[in-house]
């Protein structure tokens, strides 16, 4: 066996890849929300997304501290997005979380109905173990270091060493290696900053850590 006992995975950008468009669509959601709700132009609107970006780790977390958006109508707006017509199923992706003999766990700063949706596309509900969302998060988020804290607490895991985080941010890998937790960098090679790995795309994941699957069956 090995010495890791939870993989946590991100979930857009990284369970499919930024080519689906998915992220694209739901980031032209945002800038529409945000210019229609606070009565922004466009400019004004993309400067606010990225200070909120970049203070609160989300777009969400900043409207709702500073202007009591309802975090459930956000996202109700911002996910709807044609999904099913983005990401198609896929086997390899089954294949690799089915082989992996830790606690497979979304961790991502979305909610758990837009997760479901995505994991349901991919055609992988079955080979996850659990979804830790905004809400289970207590409207903490990536990279706050509260929100690993509370994603360990929730994974029922006291020592991090004994956790992968697999995120398409680096900056969202970057609280994960502090505390001890393994780091992969998912995506295109384009990122600055350290990880202890990094691979193109998430099916990549035990070819590059293979001590992650075990000889006998799950």
């Amino acid at each position: 066996m090995t010495d890791w006992r939870v993989v946590f995975l991100d979930l857009d950008d990284t369970l499919y890849p930024p080519s689906s468009g998915v992220w694209d669509a739901i980031g032209a959601r945002i800038q529409d929300f945000v210019m229609d709700r606070l009565g922004l132009g466009f400019e004004e609107a993309k400067a606010l997304r990225r200070r909120y970006f970049d203070e609160y780790g989300t777009t969400l977390n900043g409207l709702w501290h500073h202007h009591a958006i309802d975090p459930t109508d956000y996202l109700a707006y911002v996910h709807a997005v044609p999904l099913e017509e983005m990401i198609q199923p896929d086997p390899e992706l089954a294949s690799m979380l089915r082989d992996l003999t830790q606690k497979r766990i979304v961790f991502t700063n979305a909610n758990r109905q837009h997760a479901e949706r995505v994991l349901r596309c991919l055609g992988v509900s079955a080979h996850i173990d659990a979804i830790l969302d905004l809400f289970a998060l207590e409207m903490t988020n990536k990279p706050k270091q509260a929100a690993y804290t509370r994603a360990l607490a929730l994974a029922g895991e006291t020592d991090p060493r004994a956790c992968v985080l697999a995120d398409d941010l680096h900056r969202n890998l970057v609280p994960a290696g502090a505390m001890g937790m393994t780091t992969v960098l998912v995506g295109p090679a384009q990122q600055d900053g350290a990880a202890d790995f990094r691979i193109e795309r998430i099916t990549d994941l035990t070819r590059a850590i293979p001590a992650l699957v075990a000889h006998e069956d799950r």
